[in-house]
């Protein structure tokens, strides 16, 4: 179970569509809409993996064109997001929407967000947990997996609000921006050589 929670924890740490979008909402809109994201992530990641322990992902291996459409897609819009940040201007602002996302929002992201279908078919397909039956591996590793993905998610929500109440210079901002934005973008690049 150690080595399952660690990792969890390190797949998870690293910068992704999720975390990265949360902080952004967080920048852009505060506290409070943030935690609506941060709600909608919650229930979309859980949701993906129900269709990864439901074997929805094997099906989708079972028919390649429906499978690369819904990838490519989903890492062009990724993609998009990333140039979106980088390129922001000299506010921190990753996000820029007339209206706060919700928690729809995070539940879609979460939806076409391929780095949460890779982490959970890793997490669940692997590091059997041989004191318990498939059941009870599956309920446990859902715990634990939420145990560690709530508090990350909420360090990086609290860092985008941060970010908001800082008054940084434009040289500053600019470069904030574009490691988030070139941070995403390594995550595509990397899902797309992996996939």
């Amino acid at each position: 179970m150690i080595a399952f929670a660690a990792t969890v924890f390190f797949m998870l740490i690293t910068p992704g569509p999720g975390v990265l979008s949360l902080a952004g909402v967080g920048a852009a809109f505060g506290s409070r809409s943030a935690q609506r994201y941060f709600i909608g992530l919650l229930v979309g990641t859980n949701l993906v993996a129900l269709a990864v322990v439901a074997g929805i992902t094997a099906f989708f291996t079972q028919y390649p064109l429906i499978k690369y459409t819904l990838l490519y897609c989903s890492l062009a819009y990724l993609a998009y997001l990333a140039f979106r940040i980088a390129f922001a201007g000299t506010t921190i602002d990753f996000i820029k929407k007339a209206e706060a996302p919700g928690i729809v929002n995070g539940i879609a992201l979460q939806l076409i967000n391929p780095k949460a279908y890779v982490v959970n078919t890793a997490l669940f397909a692997g590091f059997p947990l041989s004191h318990f039956g498939t059941a009870q591996q599956i309920v446990w590793k859902f715990i634990a997996i939420n145990a560690i993905w709530i508090p990350i998610h909420i360090l990086w929500l609290i860092l985008g609000v941060s970010i908001k109440n800082l008054q940084l210079s434009n040289i500053w901002q600019r470069r904030i921006n574009v490691m988030m934005g070139l941070s995403l973008f390594l995550v595509v690049l990397i899902t797309f050589t992996f996939s």
